[in-house]
């Protein structure tokens, strides 16, 4: 089974997010903040990695850096997950690491075809 998880300090996008997610079969696991999202990946890493851009405590960005440069070989894909939408938040992205981006609202086909993109499913 897949593992992924949501990282944002939306209760009400992470349990959006989870209830998509654990209806295409993958494990789900969740963190409020990039610290927290930090602090999961040290004990197990998922298969994606959904990220919100602005949280408390720890930045989306904050923690994509801090993981890629942590982890030799970063085996989790990591998409945006965000409300932020100029080219230069995209590209900002991409180049800290993330593998794709989603706006927010998204729907299930919507996370679908980036799971797809991204090899996840």
């Amino acid at each position: 089974m897949k593992s992924c998880l949501i990282v944002d300090d939306s209760k009400v996008i992470r349990k959006v997010a989870r209830h998509i997610l654990e209806m295409m079969q993958f494990e789900v696991a969740e963190a409020a903040d990039g610290k927290e999202a930090l602090d999961h990946v040290a004990q197990a890493t998922p298969d994606v990695i959904l990220l919100d851009w602005n949280m408390p405590i720890m930045s989306g960005m904050d923690f994509l850096r801090a993981y890629r440069s942590t982890v030799e070989v970063p085996l989790a894909k990591v998409i945006f997950c965000t409300t932020e939408n100029g080219i230069g938040h995209i590209q900002a992205a991409i180049d800290a690491g993330a593998d794709e981006y989603v706006m927010k609202p998204f729907d299930r086909e919507t996370l679908e075809s980036k799971l797809q993109i991204v090899g996840c499913i």
